[in-house]
């Protein structure tokens, strides 16, 4: 079957508009992000970090292991939350938290990751709420729930989410890493989920770049040089 070169042509437009308009936008979201201040985008600066859980404070653990019962622990870990010793105590069911001092079983609620969050914030900014996310989103895509999110009326609108189980800061959000997000989803084309170079709208790209660089360069030998070497041929019968 011979294949019409004016069909092909026609074909080759559209498929090179659309790849030419995705190649600026990889233009310009790359060049964006580059811009933008990797430290901002970062969270900015982290607050001064706070005072190792004393050791000799965990006197509750007969009280912690009569909680667990028979369970199996797989990873124990003593830290300070908020100036006084927990231990955070992973079994193959859950994590769970206690206060190292007196046994008891902790829960971080609202009050808690706010007092948290103002903790980690490197101006001590006072949060303006607190909001329990029981689903991914896309700034904490990375993180299972539950999960707090803590906003501050601060100048760069940040955020901070915090395990709801652990009280562990997993993440510092602010407008400059919404921008870098943005840019990014438009870089890597996941418009969905932002994470992944791996799936099947960036493959099609791929194909119908390599589909027009062929095609390219059969129109080429096809029907371009045959009408840009006319000049040659007629002078040779001028010559001649």
């Amino acid at each position: 079957m011979k294949i019409k070169s004016i069909w092909l042509r026609k074909i080759h437009k559209w498929v090179g508009l659309a790849i030419g308009l995705q190649f600026v936008l990889w233009a310009i979201s790359g060049a964006a992000m580059a811009l933008l201040d990797m430290e901002a985008v970062a969270g900015g600066p982290r607050a001064e970090p706070t005072e190792a859980a004393p050791r000799e404070g965990a006197t509750g653990w007969p009280k912690i292991a009569g909680q667990l019962g028979s369970e199996k622990i797989e990873g124990l870990r003593l830290e300070s939350l908020l100036g006084r010793p927990v231990a955070e105590v992973r079994t193959a069911r859950s994590t769970q938290m206690f206060d190292a001092r007196t046994g008891e079983r902790l829960t971080i609620d609202a009050a808690a990751a706010r007092a948290i969050a103002k903790a980690n914030h490197p101006d001590g900014t006072k949060p303006v709420a607190a909001t329990l996310l029981t689903q991914r989103s896309l700034p904490v895509r990375e993180h299972e729930p539950p999960i707090w999110q803590v906003d501050f009326g601060d100048g760069e609108s940040s955020t901070y989410y915090l395990s709801a189980t652990t009280g562990a800061l997993l993440e510092r959000r602010n407008d400059s890493w919404r921008w870098w997000d943005f840019f990014w989803m438009l870089h890597n084309m996941d418009y969905a989920d932002r994470t992944s170079f791996n799936h099947p709208l960036i493959v099609t790209a791929g194909i119908a770049m390599a589909w027009l660089a062929v095609t390219g360069f059969w129109l080429l030998f096809r029907t371009m040089w045959r009408h840009d070497f006319t000049w040659i041929r007629a002078r040779r019968i001028r010559q001649g």
